[in-house]
């Protein structure tokens, strides 16, 4: 059952990193052309195949929440279109490395193409199904999710390296997952959420 929510604090560098990812990272070139014209609106925007590219002021709020920091391993689960994968890869550096994974096979070619036209040298793999994630590129310091399962993510966390973080929707509410030490705390962000359905099959 979910605790009470709160807004959980973020840096002031941490903001400042995700607004110069931002700037660096146009959410225009991973629109397909046809609603292009709405890359500036603060609302999800279909993309084709049931998807959406999500408002910028959520994929704003988590990766403020996600903290990714240089040099980290991050896994962009339910890349879409390919903008949060690329936004993620101005946040890793050049010495991290970023994997998108979606189940999608028009999306992933999309976002590879998206990835590809802005020079953003990250991959998107196809999802295996019945699988979560991707379990045989583990672990990550970071895992994004950017899809709703309706419950808690667990087979995640075993993808997570030691001090890594997660953030993903959980039914609504925006959850961030930590593990220390083996221990797992997960905290709910103040909001709500709305997202497309995370598929399992």
């Amino acid at each position: 059952m979910q605790g009470p929510t709160t807004s959980i604090p973020i840096s002031d560098e941490t903001r400042e990193k995700v607004r110069a990812a931002f700037a660096a990272v146009p959410r225009a070139g991973f629109l397909p052309d046809v609603v292009r014209h709405l890359a500036d609106a603060d609302r999800p925007v279909m993309v084709g195949w049931d998807a959406t590219n999500s408002q910028p002021s959520t994929v704003q709020r988590m990766l403020e929440l996600l903290a990714v920091r240089p040099g980290d391993r991050v896994l962009d689960v339910g890349s879409g279109s390919g903008w949060t994968t690329a936004l993620l890869v101005h946040l890793a550096g050049h010495e991290g490395t970023v994997i998108g994974v979606e189940r999608v096979p028009e999306l992933v070619e999309f976002g590879r193409d998206r990835l590809a036209a802005a020079n953003i040298h990250a991959e998107i793999e196809q999802a295996t199904t019945g699988v979560l994630g991707l379990p045989a590129s583990a672990p990550f310091e970071r895992i994004l999710v950017s899809a709703d399962l309706g419950r808690e993510p667990d087979e995640l966390i075993g993808q997570l390296a030691d001090g890594g973080r997660m953030v993903a929707p959980v039914s609504g509410a925006m959850v961030v997952t930590d593990v220390r030490d083996g221990q797992v705390q997960r905290r709910h962000d103040d909001g709500l959420y709305s997202f497309v359905p995370l598929r399992e099959d």
